[in-house]
């Protein structure tokens, strides 16, 4: 990016309203083609999907599902712990952590009643009568994803809470797709889906996108910069 088309982009998103003086010391410090990169990806970021993973225990298929949501444009994670805690492996995640917005929540109950009165409706992944192919989810609602333990899959109470249930068709003799697995080929479906119906629905509203930004622009400078900043503006973004 030449000077002067730095110039533009900057004199654009001032316009937008996303860079203002308020944060002028932070963008300042961030280079116009990494600005130019997070606003790219902003604009396809989304919380008409989201992720709700229950007990899953192994720090591989934690980051894995991380990344996988990141990688599809999937901004909001939420995570009820098993017997493991909460602890993806960096190797896997390659920092795809960073740009996502992670929940913690203190058991799955709380978690799918809290989507519930978000507006999300619940689908659990699930391979018992009753349920659903994957492409039989009606995306015409916000949708939540939820994936569940390893070994046991989702919990009878989570499916008891959850709204559906769902499953991805297999014809071999394979009867269930490790999780990371599942979670990609799910979110790559709904996603595709969603973002055709729900049209501009399905993209974050201007505000978030504001909050979004500021957020991620924090996290892209060094450790150092971002304490020296704290102390100049009071408060971290």
């Amino acid at each position: 990016m030449n000077e002067q088309a730095a110039k533009t982009f900057i004199e654009q998103l001032q316009e937008e309203g996303l860079l203002t003086e308020e944060n002028r010391l932070i963008w300042e410090m961030i280079l116009p083609e990494r600005l130019q990169r997070m606003y790219e990806v902003l604009q396809k970021r989304t919380r008409y999907v989201t992720v709700l993973t229950e007990a899953v225990d192994d720090p591989h298929n934690q980051a894995a599902v991380l990344r996988t949501a990141e990688a599809f444009g999937v901004q909001d994670v939420y995570v009820v712990t098993g017997k493991a805690s909460f602890q993806p492996s960096p190797l896997v995640t390659r920092h795809a952590d960073k740009w996502l917005t992670l929940y913690q929540k203190p058991d799955i109950i709380t978690a799918i009643r809290d989507l519930q009165a978000k507006g999300y409706q619940v689908y659990a992944s699930y391979l018992g009568e009753g349920t659903i192919p994957l492409s039989d989810i009606d995306v015409s609602r916000p949708t939540a994803l939820l994936f569940g333990n390893e070994h046991s899959g989702v919990s009878q109470e989570a499916l008891r809470a959850a709204d559906a249930t769902f499953m991805i068709p297999m014809y071999g003799f394979v009867q269930s797709f490790n999780i990371s697995v599942a979670a990609a080929l799910s979110l790559y479906d709904v996603t595709e889906r969603a973002r055709q119906q729900a049209g501009e629905r399905y993209y974050l509203s201007f505000t978030e996108k504001k909050e979004l930004y500021e957020t991620w622009m924090w996290q892209t400078l060094n450790p150092r910069l971002r304490k020296q900043l704290k102390v100049r503006l009071g408060r971290s973004f």
